[in-house]
């Protein structure tokens, strides 16, 4: 092979690999990462009365699988034993955290105790208060899209280990649309209600 065809050669391959450095540079950027929050909205009046006078501890709460990582699952109607999670949608913080830090803004601003704290003040609590999530999902239905929202709420005494109220909420929502965004809205507005619900339990204690 001549000097001239080894030149002619190594312009082909500097030709094949500045088009391949260009077909990369043409690849669609990678999407960037979303973080989103729950809240749960104390929307009434604070209440009167203490009916559980005294300092409610509130623990992390519990989750398995996919349901306690940061970032938000989803499933489908026509798969509901198969659950998925999003690749670039999160939560600021793990739900077991997330909702375990509603739940004692919740409490506080209605009053219900003196008090509503969490293990990491080492006091002396009247109350011992757990959760454990169940379901915290989007779910892609034949038609729409909707959210479920199952939490099971317990209180007891920390010293007797008496159990004082134990119960299970599950929500399913319609959502605005497909989009992670209106699945936390849609999240959102349930954990709100949930909440409710379960504050008005415990205050007939």
């Amino acid at each position: 092979m001549g000097i001239t065809m080894i030149r002619i050669l190594n312009l082909n391959l500097i030709a094949a690999s500045v088009g391949l450095l260009a077909a990369c540079g043409s690849a669609p950027p990678v999407p960037e990462d979303q973080y989103y929050r729950l809240k749960a909205i104390y929307a009434s009046e604070p209440l009167t009365t203490k009916p559980l006078a005294g300092t409610i501890e509130v623990d992390r709460f519990v989750a398995d699988g996919l349901t306690s990582e940061r970032a938000i699952v989803y499933s489908e109607i026509q798969k509901p034993n198969q659950v998925r999670a999003y690749h670039y949608d999160f939560w600021i913080k793990p739900p077991t955290v997330m909702l375990r830090d509603e739940l004692v803004s919740f409490l506080r601003k209605s009053k219900i105790s003196d008090a509503v704290v969490t293990p990491e003040m080492r006091v002396n609590a009247e109350y011992a208060l757990t959760g454990k999530i169940k379901h915290l999902e989007q779910v892609r239905m034949k038609s729409g899209y909707r959210t479920v929202l199952e939490v099971e709420l317990g209180l007891r005494h920390p010293n007797t280990g008496k159990l004082l109220f134990l119960d299970t909420y599950r929500l399913e929502n319609d959502a605005s649309g497909s989009s992670v965004a209106a699945a936390v809205n849609s999240l959102n507005t349930a954990l709100s209600i949930i909440y409710s619900e379960f504050l008005t339990a415990i205050s007939k204690l």
